[in-house]
């Protein structure tokens, strides 16, 4: 009897013992299920303690601004300002991260020798792609020059950050294909840091300074007339309408009360071809029998836009008196040459210049030598940004 309570007490002892292991199996593993998430994949390999830290802004907002006006004549400081910038958003990501000065290290080290070469170009030429620089006068003329200027940094920046973020992250940090779980206060994806911490305050600044910019350019913009000797061909010209419509409304307790229609149209006419006092080069080679005209990329030379009030009927709360028309006919001058750009008219314009340069000058080259040929080619851009760069260097 006694050998058989000696069993029994052992054996409830272990159930005990097992029941205590089955709880604390699961109270632990309820603990790690509860921990932040990760940012990379599965399984966790590697835990972050994130720290509080300030932003260091690396670009100063005139010089940026200064650049992203004039892309191609800066384009040596364009590449330094895409560095600078990711840079720094590099730095402050990996230290809110609570990374180690090693890891901070291997950061930069894996930017600078892989992203940053090919990043540079991507940034240059979308900038190119979405400034229209051939329009700066006009913008300037609608206080806009330095702010179309700054939105279309902060669009590009914000497309490349996270991309960039992430693949240096999953490079760098020393885990096997697994999870980076982190703790701490505050907690943010490194994406979301790169973005709202860093980014967002460098363009809020840039905002600041280009709004006294626009305003100072558009205020001294023609104190004087202005007279230049000019050399164009232009080989294309589009010819456009556009309308813009608006009705504003005033409504109380959900019934309208009043209503105000504006109609706003205007005609665009814009021609696209060379400026040759910005580059004209002809060059003669005897041994390959061979005439080269080089001319500069075509641009837009000129856009004349002509806006009109079609109509405006004003409510008797005159809510028309909210409308800004100056930023209404800027949006029509921006869509006619969005449209024009789009339209493959570039490639158009060169085209014409080559049967153009043949007309005028081929029978002049077979006058020198029957066996001579005519041969039409275009500027590179960005040889023609890196002379622009060294003439600015060189003055």
């Amino acid at each position: 009897m006694a050998v058989n309570m000696q069993k029994a007490n052992k054996i409830g002892r272990i159930l005990i013992l097992l029941l205590l292991i089955a709880i604390a199996v699961i109270v632990v593993s309820r603990h790690y299920s509860s921990r932040p998430g990760s940012f990379l994949g599965e399984p966790r390999e590697y835990e972050l303690n994130y720290m509080p830290a300030d932003y260091e802004l690396a670009v100063d907002p005139d010089d940026a601004i200064a650049i992203a006006s004039n892309p191609q004549r800066y384009r040596r400081e364009f590449d330094q300002m895409v560095y600078d910038i990711n840079v720094s958003v590099l730095r402050h990501v990996s230290t809110r991260m609570g990374l180690s000065d090693s890891l901070q290290n291997a950061v930069l080290q894996e930017y600078e020798t892989n992203h940053h070469p090919y990043l540079k170009t991507l940034y240059f030429n979308d900038f190119v792609r979405l400034r229209d620089t051939t329009a700066n006068m006009y913008e300037s003329w609608y206080e806009n020059e330095s702010g179309s200027a700054t939105k279309v940094l902060e669009e590009i920046t914000s497309k490349y950050t996270c991309y960039l973020i992430n693949q240096i992250m999953a490079t760098v940090i020393p885990t096997q294909g697994g999870t980076v779980f982190a703790k701490g206060s505050d907690l943010e994806t490194p994406c979301g840091i790169a973005l709202n911490e860093a980014l967002g305050p460098m363009i809020e600044r840039m905002e600041e300074r280009a709004a006294i910019e626009d305003f100072s350019r558009s205020r001294g913009l023609l104190q004087e007339k202005v007279e230049r000797v000019i050399a164009e061909l232009a080989t294309m010209e589009v010819r456009d309408k556009k309308g813009i419509n608006k009705q504003m409304q005033t409504r109380i307790w959900g019934m309208n009360v009043s209503s105000s229609d504006l109609e706003i149209t205007a005609i665009s006419i814009l021609k696209v071809g060379f400026r040759l006092n910005d580059y004209f080069d002809v060059k003669l080679n005897p041994k390959a029998n061979l005439v080269t005209i080089t001319l500069p990329e075509p641009m837009i030379l000129s856009h004349e836009v002509y806006p009109k009030i079609e109509k405006l009927d004003i409510g008797w709360l005159r809510e028309v008196e909210s409308v800004n028309f100056n930023e209404s006919f800027n949006s029509l001058r921006k869509e006619f040459r969005r449209e024009a750009v789009e339209s493959n008219i570039m490639n158009r314009s060169e085209q014409q210049a080559i049967e153009l340069m043949n007309t005028m000058f081929g029978p002049l080259v077979k006058s020198i030598n029957n066996r001579y040929e005519l041969k039409v080619v275009f500027r590179d851009v960005p040889a023609a940004a890196e002379e622009l760069a060294d003439d600015y260097l060189r003055d």
